[in-house]
């Protein structure tokens, strides 16, 4: 059996999906979330696609949905390696460590790297 080891292409993808997300995160919190007059505004009963995402973003993070999240997706991915679990444990990471859940998306993270060492399951 071989451990789980993403090849190269799925590695560049892995890259995308993490980019991605971080970005996102970044630009909602110091965008959107920290900005006094976007605050202020969409608590004034501004209508907006920004208003919407910042206030649902707020709702997860509050509740460390982002957090609990990842957590669980990377223990599944820990207990069966797939591309696909990993690639969404780690979007979710990276929205939880932007997004005020570090405690939870980091030890996530943490598992993440651990299921490098795991082997990958035979095919039935």
């Amino acid at each position: 059996m071989r451990l789980f080891l993403p090849s190269a292409r799925a590695t560049n993808y892995l890259l995308i999906v993490g980019s991605c997300s971080l970005g996102y995160a970044l630009f909602m919190r110091y965008l959107a979330i920290e900005q006094t007059p976007v605050g202020l505004a969409c608590e004034g009963g501004l209508n907006s696609w920004l208003c919407f995402t910042r206030h649902i973003a707020i709702v997860l993070f509050t509740y460390s949905v982002f957090g609990w999240a990842a957590l669980i997706v990377a223990t599944l991915n820990l207990l069966r390696p797939s591309l696909l679990l990993f690639a969404v444990a780690l979007s979710i990471s990276c929205l939880g460590v932007v997004l005020y859940n570090v405690g939870l998306s980091g030890l996530a993270v943490g598992l993440l790297l651990l299921s490098f060492a795991r082997r990958v399951p035979e095919p039935e």
